[in-house]
């Protein structure tokens, strides 16, 4: 289950593009507070419907665990806020670049924090995807500095949801509570003082602003469901999935600049996708009673 999770939290989050075009015309970071503060009641809802609070007792045995979870709201705070300036702004393109590179950084922090094993073809696959990353940034002309914070965000946010233990519903919320004050301030100081949008919006974006909550936490569970699941490397690689359909919506939908150089490096991306899974499908294959008989049962509901 856990490379479903993870593929459809990128199947969400490579169309999210489409949703957040929507609400262009309303600035960036007030699009963020929405966000913070509407994921942050979503997630109340959700753990209140489900009676699933017992988890607290994890941060009274552990407060360092606050820290770690202050940290990981800060930098997916962060990658929201890039995010959204950049695909409002006319920089998918840039950003789907960002989630090429990505994967790469997942990959190296698996190896070197997290100390996973690699096989030779997959090593093989990781330098045919670095060259294409390494090539497209080549050819874009000039330091994507948009796409290089990007991946830096998301992908030691990856590192830090893999290693703390909390569940995916129980570390989201923590999440979105350190979140929740500063999103209220700066909204009440933004429409007090007549620079807000919501108040003054159509009901269209009015109810846009208000489920960018459950647009955010659905991919956002997906991933952290299925990312302590399955070695990090792979995550880096199912990765791809976003990055790709960005691409092609910048593209294709609102017609940003592509070029067959640029062809040309997404090719050999996808050419890496294709070996890593061929060889993890072999290898899957031959050594299944092995995987099987060792899985340890993971309790990721908290």
């Amino acid at each position: 289950m856990g490379y479903i999770f993870v593929i459809c939290a990128y199947f969400l989050w490579g169309i999210l593009p489409l949703f957040w075009k929507q609400l262009a015309h309303v600035p960036a970071a007030e699009i963020i507070f929405h966000r913070m503060l509407w994921s942050f009641v979503s997630m109340g809802v959700l753990l209140t419907a489900l009676r699933n609070w017992k988890w607290i007792a994890l941060l009274r045995e552990s407060p360092k665990m606050l820290l770690w979870g202050f940290l990981s709201a800060a930098l997916i705070a962060g990658n929201w806020f890039i995010f959204i300036w950049a695909v409002n702004n006319g920089y998918i393109v840039e950003a789907s670049l960002g989630y090429f590179i990505n994967p790469l950084l997942s990959i190296a922090l698996g190896i070197i924090v997290l100390k996973e094993g690699v096989r030779r073809v997959q090593i093989f696959a990781i330098i045919v995807a670095a060259l294409g990353v390494c090539y497209l940034t080549f050819v874009y002309g000039h330091f994507p500095v948009v796409a290089f914070v990007l991946a830096a965000t998301f992908g030691i946010y990856g590192l830090i949801r893999k290693m703390i233990p909390f569940g995916a519903l129980s570390g989201l919320f923590v999440e979105t509570a350190f979140m929740f004050l500063p999103a209220v301030f700066c909204l009440v100081h933004l429409e007090s003082s007549g620079n807000g949008t919501f108040s003054d919006s159509s009901f269209s974006t009015q109810a846009l602003l208000l489920i960018t909550g459950v647009a955010t936490i659905t991919p956002l569970l997906f991933f952290a469901a299925g990312v302590r699941k399955i070695p990090l490397y792979t995550v880096g690689f199912l990765h791809y999935i976003a990055p790709t359909l960005q691409f092609l919506i910048g593209v294709f939908v609102y017609n940003e600049k592509f070029s067959f150089s640029q062809l040309v490096g997404f090719c050999f991306i996808w050419l890496a996708i294709v070996i890593f899974c061929v060889e993890s499908y072999v290898f899957y294959k031959n050594n299944k009673a092995v995987m099987v008989g060792l899985s340890p049962a993971t309790d990721d509901s908290a």
